[in-house]
């Protein structure tokens, strides 16, 4: 495609957008509440799944030893364990480490806890890591039939419980997200059939001259590519101020509090989101505009 043509197509697109101001703002709006709950949603589940692999990446199989049991048969226990299949790391934690665990986990209630550094009544324990969060269940089975294994503890059910609620999100977000694109669609669509309408004669004149459809459908495509676009611009605004300030005032105190939980930082996270938000927006406006000259102008 020639420059000038190129020109005039980029010229017509715009020139559309002013003939039909109400059209237009009402189009834009709608991309605009769409892309900001898009924004949101995406905000809430890339931060959830996030959270969710870091937990699942975290989850750990806690062996507890036979109080019984002897020095030699810890360290054969150890071998032993080192053996099975699909075990990444073991670690051994004394019963004063247990304890100690206790204590800090608990914060200032662990004190509580404190006399029972002279008897300790925990149990020593390995701290085992399978190669993959999937294979915990079935390395955590193998785990407890060995000797002087006493009970073994995992968190997986809380690992499946966390997926669940974020497929529920998910789906429900999707479901929403897209009831709200196709109103865009919807809308930007008859803006630009207002148009065509109106450009009726205009547009028969340019087919009896000689005009391929491309080169009419072109100033439209365009028409909506720029609606969708401006619909983007105060979403992005928003979702990217409003999720710098919530990730400065919230993290700290995150990690502090939950050290698994850490949100995505602010980049290149929003200029991730910001592009993956102008291309929705994009895709709603040349989509809407497909739909409408669909109807006018077949091949």
């Amino acid at each position: 495609m020639k420059g000038r043509t190129l020109s005039r197509h980029f010229r017509e697109g715009f020139r559309n957008i002013g003939r039909n101001g109400w059209m237009t703002f009402a189009s834009v709006s709608a991309v605009t509440v769409t892309l900001l709950l898009v924004g949101v949603f995406l905000v809430v589940m890339l931060n959830l799944n996030h959270f969710a692999k870091s937990v699942e990446n975290d989850v750990e199989i806690n062996a507890y030893i036979e109080r019984t049991a002897t020095a030699d048969n810890i360290k054969d226990l150890e071998k032993q364990l080192n053996n099975v299949p699909k075990v990444g790391t073991v670690e051994f934690s004394s019963k004063e480490e247990e304890l100690r665990k206790l204590i800090d986990g608990l914060g200032e209630e662990g004190k509580v806890f404190e006399p029972f550094e002279q008897q300790n009544p925990l149990n020593a324990a390995y701290i085992i890591k399978p190669n993959s969060p999937k294979d915990v269940e079935a390395v955590a089975k193998k785990v407890e039939k060995l000797d002087y294994i006493e009970k073994v503890e995992y968190g997986q059910e809380y690992v499946d419980k966390l997926f669940d609620v974020v497929s529920v999100a998910r789906n429900i977000g999707i479901v929403l997200i897209v009831g709200l694109v196709f109103t865009a669609m919807f809308l930007i669509s008859n803006t630009i059939k207002i148009t065509i309408i109106a450009r009726r004669s205009e547009i028969e004149i340019m087919r009896l001259v000689g005009a391929t459809n491309s080169f009419i459908r072109w100033p439209f495509f365009l028409e909506g590519l720029f609606l969708g676009v401006l619909g983007s611009i105060i979403p992005i605004a928003i979702v990217v101020s409003t999720y710098a300030l919530l990730f400065d005032s919230v993290q700290p105190d995150l990690a502090k509090t939950y050290k698994t939980f850490e949100l995505l930082p602010v980049f290149p996270f929003t200029l991730q989101l910001s592009l993956l938000l102008v291309l929705i927006g994009a895709c709603i406006g040349v989509w809407g505009s497909m739909i409408s000259m669909r109807k006018f102008l077949k091949k």
